[in-house]
């Protein structure tokens, strides 16, 4: 059975690989000739592309369920020890699996985009079906021919041709990455890099064909939210994995693969706020054309950092021989989208002006500068010590304090920018209507800070950081407020009136929301300049003090299991002298990988996370290091990944203010091909 469905899978992607050839060729070829039946015939191919690849994805998954270890990757990624889960979790543990994972989900986008626009979008459909075959090809160019889930382990011998080899048990999946979060975090990341293939398509596909009108503009607004939610919220979960797992006491470090993804979800961030000068003042086209191109290749760009092993992370996957194939694949796409967007440049004209400095078309300009500072920073960062290294041949590092001193004055100002745009006006704002709108938030901004200066408040970034913190919130509340009043002029309830203003509205308030979500990141953020840590080496019954905690050791436990053996600390924790409750850090050794790790316990509330890590032995054995740190509001930037969530959730529900605007702007659809003899 395993090596029926080895030869299944192999034979699946190798079919998926012709038919996307086939998918590339007919579509471009359809668009271009203005040919129906090509043009279907593209389109069901990149249907049929989908089915083939959920087969391998399906094959490859009973081999690593079943601990098929004949297959390299299985040998590599899998064990009989481990939970079934983490099994499954192997599909996109390693190398290979990822990048047949990564695929399947672009086929299945392939697919939804077809079922959904063949008929609102017949003249950009062709070039679109025809860019994520391109895309599409190439990755099953390279889970083909290069990097092989299917392969088999194999033992050479003298004048003979390798002799098949089964383990008689896997190495297992990487011990960092057997945690709840790294189950679903990878997918959701997959979901978020891939899906931005789509805007992409549409965008190269407007640019080909110049219907570069308001249609594709909403349906690529609408593709670019869906990813943006699935990376914003794929960073986040890796931001947990890091401060839950790692055990330094932090959640990021500024790591490559970190900026590779946080990159294409600026830049989408500032899409989603630049579109709407196009939708309303027929504005920053080509900015917004830009930036739909840059954040596909920003994508492409993070996977070839992660997987080229040119940069050392803890995310990024070994030096392997695909580094190349995707550096090449960048080149060629940048070189395809520069073609594409300058020679249509005439037709990317804007239809107005800015009217003024002080309005909100102003707001989303300066936004969108202050979040492509923010990528330049981060992408200079991350591509220095490449560049260092092959320029001098000598290996420079470019750590958390570079990032932290450039980011941090920046994005303070790209908070104080999310609450002054709702109180601007469009066009032009008067000075009186300032004084009205601004003169509330500020006071109780600078009273908050004076408050908290008075109780102590020292770091700079972090007083700064909290009092914008404050202004953002009382702007977007008074938006509410404002919006729930008028309503109830009409009879309904203030919450009533909060609730049909959201929902009749959902892109603008849901908008807010996000916005609210950003506060709470950044609440969280400004926690970091508080943080305390000590550490020391205890035996049974002695304390450690870290803040306003002491950590006293009870014991150390031992158990074991097939998976991997483990110390635990028991410790009970008291604050100001009351006790709290019983922590129990663990120190595990995974048997089959040889490795080592640190389990975190954690004391969670609102205020701050006391965090405690056993770092491992000292006196042979009779003494547990602990190194304990105590982290204020780190819970809100949890808390404001959730109202994200909801937030962006609310942005993309219809709602009737948008549908009588589409049904106003609603023209009759020609259809390309109907010269043409069928």
């Amino acid at each position: 059975m395993q090596e029926l469905l080895t030869n299944i899978g192999q034979f699946s992607m190798l079919l998926a690989f012709g038919l996307s050839c086939y998918s590339l060729v007919a579509s471009f070829l359809a668009g271009r000739f203005a040919h129906r039946r090509l043009a279907d015939t593209g389109e069901r191919a990149a249907v049929a592309v989908c089915g083939l690849v959920t087969v391998a994805v399906l094959a490859l998954w009973y081999q690593l369920i079943t601990s098929n270890f004949q297959l390299q990757y299985v040998a590599s990624s899998s064990n009989q020890a481990m939970p079934w889960y983490y099994k499954i979790g192997a599909l996109w543990g390693g190398q290979e699996g990822s990048l047949l994972f990564w695929c399947w989900i672009l086929t299945l986008f392939s697919m939804v985009t077809v079922l959904v626009h063949r008929k609102r979008n017949p003249r950009l459909m062709p070039y679109v079906v025809g860019v994520v075959a391109m895309v599409t090809t190439f990755f099953l160019l390279v889970n083909n021919f290069v990097s092989n889930p299917f392969d088999a382990i194999g033992v050479s011998r003298a004048g003979a041709p390798p002799v098949p080899f089964s383990p008689p048990d896997g190495q297992g999946l990487n011990p960092l990455l057997q945690y709840w979060a790294m189950v679903i975090h990878p997918p959701i990341l997959y979901i978020g890099y891939v899906g931005f293939t789509i805007p992409f398509a549409f965008g190269i596909a407007a640019l080909i064909t110049r219907e570069l009108d308001d249609e594709w503009i909403r349906t690529t607004r609408r593709w670019m939210m869906i990813p943006w939610l699935f990376l914003g919220t794929g960073v986040l979960l890796g931001a947990m994995w890091a401060y839950v797992v790692l055990g330094w006491g932090g959640y990021w470090g500024w790591d490559p693969v970190e900026n590779a993804s946080l990159m294409p979800w600026l830049t989408a961030t500032a899409f989603l706020h630049s579109v709407i000068m196009q939708e309303r003042k027929g504005m920053m086209k080509v900015w917004n054309m830009v930036l739909i191109l840059g954040t596909f290749l920003l994508c492409i760009l993070g996977t070839f950092l992660t997987r080229s092993g040119i940069v050392s992370s803890v995310h990024s996957f070994a030096q392997s021989p695909i580094g190349p194939f995707f550096s090449s694949f960048l080149i060629l796409m940048t070189g395809f989208s520069l073609y594409f967007l300058l020679s249509r440049l005439d037709a990317l004209k804007s239809e107005n002006r800015l009217d003024s400095v002080i309005s909100r078309e102003s707001s989303f300009l300066f936004n969108n500068l202050v979040l492509l500072a923010t990528t330049f920073a981060v992408l200079w960062g991350t591509i220095f010590p490449i560049l260092s290294e092959w320029l001098t041949d000598e290996k420079r590092t470019v750590g958390a304090p570079f990032f932290n001193k450039v980011n941090i004055p920046i994005a303070l100002f790209l908070l104080f920018l999310t609450g002054v745009g709702p109180l601007l006006a469009w066009r032009k704002t008067s000075l009186r209507s300032l004084r009205k709108n601004f003169s509330i938030p500020i006071a109780i901004a600078l009273a908050t800070g004076l408050a908290f200066i008075l109780l102590g408040m020292r770091h700079f970034y972090s007083t700064v950081c909290l009092i914008l913190c404050m202004f953002v919130i009382v702007t977007i509340a008074g938006e509410f407020h404002r919006g729930a009043r008028a309503r109830q002029r009409q009879g309904q309830s203030y919450w009533q009136a909060l609730w049909s203003l959201t929902f009749r509205n959902t892109r603008r308030y849901g908008g807010y929301i996000v916005h609210v979500a950003m506060v709470f990141l950044f609440v969280g953020f400004a926690g970091a300049g508080f943080n305390e840590e000590a550490q020391k080496a205890l035996s049974p019954g002695q304390d450690l003090q870290v803040g306003h905690y002491t950590l006293r050791l009870e014991k150390i436990e031992s158990s074991d299991n097939d998976n991997y053996s483990s110390a635990t600390g028991i410790i009970k924790i008291s604050k100001n002298g009351q006790e709290l409750s019983t922590l129990k850090p663990e120190q595990r050794f995974y048997k089959s990988s040889k490795q080592p790790t640190s389990e975190v316990a954690l004391h969670r509330t609102l205020k701050e996370d006391l965090y405690v890590v056993f770092a491992g032995f000292q006196q042979e054995g009779k003494q547990a290091i602990i190194h304990a740190y105590v982290n204020p509001l780190v819970a809100w930037i949890w808390i404001g990944g959730l109202v994200f969530i909801i937030g962006t959730i609310i942005c993309l529900i219809p709602n009737q203010h948008e549908q009588v605007i589409q049904k106003a702007q609603t023209k009759v659809e020609v259809d390309p091909y109907a010269k043409v003899p069928v």
